[in-house]
């Protein structure tokens, strides 16, 4: 699995702004931004994102995510801080 092929799924199953994905092919690190997790949970926010990624684990394609979302503006601010 690429790297690429991730964002897609994520930004077209998703209204984000941003996706960012590294990984080694089946171990992988996901970055979504969107105004969309403004009000949810962070459960809820982990589950949004997981969702069109399930098959795709189900099919082995993708061992292990880990992921981290932002909003917008949240985004903006930890970039700066760490020089992203």
């Amino acid at each position: 699995m690429e790297n690429h092929e991730i964002q897609t799924v994520l930004m077209n199953a998703l209204p984000l702004q941003e996706v960012h994905v590294t990984g080694d092919g089946s171990h992988f690190q996901v970055i979504a931004v969107g105004d969309l997790f403004a009000e949810m949970s962070r459960v809820k926010k982990q589950q949004t994102v997981y969702g069109p990624l399930m098959g795709l684990i189900a099919e082995n394609r993708i061992h292990a995510v880990s992921i981290k979302t932002y909003t917008p503006q949240e985004w903006a601010r930890d970039r700066k801080l760490s020089g992203f």
